[in-house]
């Protein structure tokens, strides 16, 4: 722009650049262009250029906003009834959206999910919650390692049941304190960062109200929760308080 003497090109250049015009594409404005009208036709062009860009902006948030808003709604479950046949990974896309600001760029998350199982019956708001405590404690996990990390979530069959495992590279469970991270007020967070709670309402909520399982294989680099969930409602419900 400074060689074909336009003033003040600097404030049209990145909106060119982001636009991915480059200077072969500019060489062709000027010579299709007059000397003395130049300068107007790269100012119109740059207006023009960050007008699409923009718009284009705007309609990549307004997508943004919207899945955002479906994930909430999904995760909240406000207008479901609370007890119904869900598909599990909706749930787990759900939470993940709704906590991407708690996991960060600084972790991997790695979806391996087995798109073939059956849905479950479940509630699927408390499902959530344990999702929540779940990736909540594997990213504090991967923060303790001064670094990056890798959360996987899986999905599989095993037998009458469904598996969702939780795998994190952070640096384990010691075995001495495995027994006792389901207990209530248990926490190995410093004070005032856990509650000691996630874990024990995770296990009623998998274990008391879907008659599930949850447990735990750790060795540093590779902690796993695992979730099972019966792919049948029990003949006689039951609910914890």
């Amino acid at each position: 722009l400074e060689d074909h003497g336009l003033p003040e090109g600097w404030r049209v250049a990145p909106a060119f650049v982001q636009a991915g015009l480059d200077t072969d594409w500019l060489d062709q404005v000027a010579a299709a262009v007059s000397g003395d009208l130049l300068p107007a036709a790269v100012g119109w062009l740059g207006y023009t250029v960050e007008t699409e860009l923009l718009m284009a902006e705007i309609e990549d948030s307004t997508a943004r906003i919207s899945h955002l808003v479906d994930a909430a709604r999904q995760y909240a479950q406000l207008d479901r009834a609370p007890h119904r046949v869900v598909d599990v990974h909706e749930l787990l896309d759900s939470t993940l959206v709704m906590l991407s600001g708690k996991i960060g760029p600084g972790v991997r998350v790695v979806k391996e999910y087995d798109r073939s199982v059956p849905d479950v019956p479940a509630y699927p708001a408390e499902l959530n919650q344990v999702w929540t405590n779940l990736i909540d404690n594997a990213v504090s996990a991967i923060a303790e390692t001064g670094g990056g990390g890798t959360l996987t979530v899986r999905t599989a069959r095993e037998g009458d049941r469904l598996l969702v495992e939780f795998r994190d590279t952070g640096p384990g469970v010691p075995a001495e304190i495995r027994s006792r991270i389901f207990d209530p007020f248990f926490t190995t967070k410093p004070v005032g960062e856990g509650t000691g709670l996630g874990l024990d309402i995770s296990w009623r909520i998998v274990v008391g109200k879907h008659h599930g399982s949850l447990q735990v294989e750790s060795v540093p680099g590779d902690t796993r929760f695992q979730v099972l969930l019966p792919l049948t409602p029990p003949d006689t419900p039951e609910e914890t308080a």
